[in-house]
């Protein structure tokens, strides 16, 4: 059973869910308003190994997931200010350090994973560290303007040994002309 430890860094509430032996994989889940036990709960129910997991909450997902300025895709929605490399780089040096402290051994991986925006993110996040060697990004925010075109012509900084990718069966089939491309996008860089 794991154990159970809460801080905060850089403004944001981190939990983290240490596995009771060594090495166990550690997955970082950037979350809205959870702790992860309900992930982590779906996971012994599908039969997932030991892990250690850690949450990250207390994000603004329209600056801290998106990689750059971009006007909002929804009318009276704010815009995305383009902070998730300031993120990254808090998560990496601040809330990823004070995890590892809590953990035992050496994780056998370090993963990201995250849905939605914080799917983009994940993706993200392998083109601007070599931080975590698998990724997840579950219906992520391909639709995000430039970022296929980002992609496409920049090298991740670490190949992952694992990418996984999914998208819903309603996301294509949207009125709106950006989120429209997620399900091609999503295609096109799998």
């Amino acid at each position: 059973m794991e154990e159970r430890y809460c801080f905060e860094k850089q403004g944001k509430k981190a939990v983290l869910f240490a596995a009771s032996q060594e090495d166990r994989p550690l997955i970082v889940l950037n979350s809205f308003e959870s702790d992860g036990s309900s992930v982590l709960d779906i996971l012994r129910e599908d039969g997932c190994g030991e892990l250690n997991l850690l949450t990250v909450d207390g994000i603004d997902w329209n600056r801290d997931m998106s990689p750059w300025q971009c006007p909002a895709v929804f009318k009276g929605e704010p815009e995305f200010s383009g902070g998730a490399k300031h993120y990254l780089a808090d998560l990496t040096t601040q809330i990823l350090p004070e995890a590892l402290k809590k953990t035992k051994g050496t994780p056998a991986f370090t993963g990201i994973a995250g849905y939605s925006l914080a799917g983009l993110f994940a993706l993200y996040a392998l083109y601007e560290c070599d931080s975590f060697t698998r990724a997840a990004s579950m219906s992520g925010s391909l639709w995000f303007p430039d970022f296929k075109e980002f992609a496409m012509t920049n090298a991740m900084k670490r190949q992952p040994e694992k990418l996984y990718f999914s998208v819903g069966d309603r996301e294509a089939k949207t009125r709106n002309p950006i989120m429209k491309t997620v399900q091609e996008n999503t295609e096109a860089l799998a």
